[in-house]
């Protein structure tokens, strides 16, 4: 378990001629001042900015600039399913899994409630569970495994048929056996993301107001060409942006990680449809994905594209029509009903996707200053390849992050998320 003194070893504020106060602190100039810089305002930078502002100490002043080139979600983290459960049919068990779901459920309850006096366009988390019918005999003695040896806060329930149509009406098990995960949760991306934002711009207000020290988060859109560019501009950066991040000079050809672009359905019930999917029932994990979003709409994913390169989120027509051709008879195989829903959409993103290990295919964490350059006056920092788990893995993993960053020490974070460098420093 982790714990924090009141102050930690950090770097002293530089000063130098490439060094400009972009920020001005009403607080005494007596006071540190430190100023990180966060690329990417998906998963991993809205997490690492909020736990940089939760744990810095009182005494410094702290200001946190969140750049991204698009905007909040713009990447694969606002498009992605969010479908959030600490478990996998492929993997048992999930490295790390309860560290990650609590977390992850806590920066979601921080979400909401910061937005809770204000209108949000759809939900932040449906509170429906997940139900994954067997359709495999591999995949059935893993989530057997997982079921036997779940969570007390995600508890996996084995129902047969019947039951299962109970939770989702003319539902098709075709062996009979289901597994209903009553606590899981799905998320809205993008309005989740939106909120974390929000809470961000308040706690910073907040620890303003009752510390010593003063804080600021800000957003700024913005294209980063090269690492190099903000050298100097900050005490730490940290990379977050996901696939992007193999596009920087400095990263390129240099992190184990491959490029994938998801595509994701978005359908809904005609008008003359008046049968709806029901309000209380859970959505549906297969080898195609149904996650509900109201009685009438539900996101349907997720196609595959290997070693893309492609991150923009507009999907054309035929790489719709693709999609719909290959998501439709898997997920129909389970749920019948979708024949009557129509095609109204789709939106894509490119995944970071971890090499495998022991533990799994786990996210790439630690410092990449060897592989910017010597003598660089800011510390730089890398999160990436949170892949297919990205919602699960985010929140704890970017806590460690910021804590790694507040206290200069890589060794806060655990050695299977850094054991990815040594033989990659000196490569290129």
């Amino acid at each position: 378990m982790l714990t924090w003194q009141s102050s930690f070893p950090v770097a002293s504020r530089r000063i130098g001629k490439r060094i400009s106060p972009l920020v001005s602190f009403s607080s005494s100039s007596s006071q540190r001042s430190f100023r990180y810089g966060v690329l990417g305002a998906g998963f991993a930078g809205l997490s690492v900015a909020w736990h940089l502002l939760e744990h810095s100490t009182t005494e410094l002043n702290v200001c946190v600039d969140i750049l991204d080139e698009v905007g909040i979600g713009g990447g694969a983290s606002g498009v992605s399913g969010g479908l959030l459960h600490p478990y996998s049919p492929k993997v048992k068990p999930l490295w790390r899994a309860a560290e990650c779901w609590e977390e992850s459920l806590r920066l979601i309850n921080i979400a909401e409630k910061a937005i809770h006096s204000k209108e949000l366009n759809g939900f932040i988390a449906r509170r429906r569970g997940i139900l994954r019918p067997g359709v495999s005999l591999k995949n059935m003695s893993v989530m057997i495994d997982n079921a036997e040896n779940s969570l007390a806060s995600c508890r996996i329930q084995s129902v047969n048929e019947d039951a299962a149509r109970s939770l989702v009406p003319n539902i098709c098990v075709p062996s009979d056996t289901a597994f209903y995960m009553p606590d899981a949760v799905n998320i809205h991306p993008q309005n989740y993301l939106e909120a974390l934002y929000v809470a961000c711009e308040s706690l910073a207000k907040e620890r303003s107001s009752v510390g010593i020290g003063e804080r600021k988060i800000s957003f700024h859109k913005r294209s980063i060409d090269n690492l190099l560019e903000l050298e100097g501009e900050y005490d730490a950066v940290v990379v977050c942006l996901g696939a992007r991040s193999t596009f920087l000079p400095e990263l390129l050809g240099r992190l184990p990680l491959r490029t994938c672009r998801g595509i994701t359905a978005h359908l809904h019930l005609p008008d003359n449809i008046s049968e709806e999917f029901p309000e209380h029932s859970p959505s549906i994990l297969s080898d195609a994905w149904l996650a509900i979003q109201n009685p009438r709409n539900l996101y349907l994913g997720s196609t595959w594209e290997w070693k893309s390169g492609n991150y923009s989120q507009h999907v054309s027509t035929e790489e719709a029509s693709k999609a719909i051709e290959e998501l439709l008879p898997k997920a129909s195989a389970v749920y019948p009903g979708l024949s009557k829903w129509a095609f109204n959409g789709a939106s894509a993103g490119l995944r970071a996707m971890p090499p495998l290990t022991g533990n799994g295919s786990l996210p790439l964490l630690g410092q990449i200053d060897d592989f910017i350059g010597q003598n660089h006056e800011s510390k730089f920092w890398l999160f990436s390849g949170l892949g297919s788990r990205g919602l699960l893995y985010h929140a704890w993993l970017g806590k460690l992050m910021a804590q790694a960053v507040l206290s200069c020490d890589e060794d806060v974070i655990p050695s299977e998320l850094t054991s990815w460098k040594p033989d990659l420093i000196n490569k290129g």
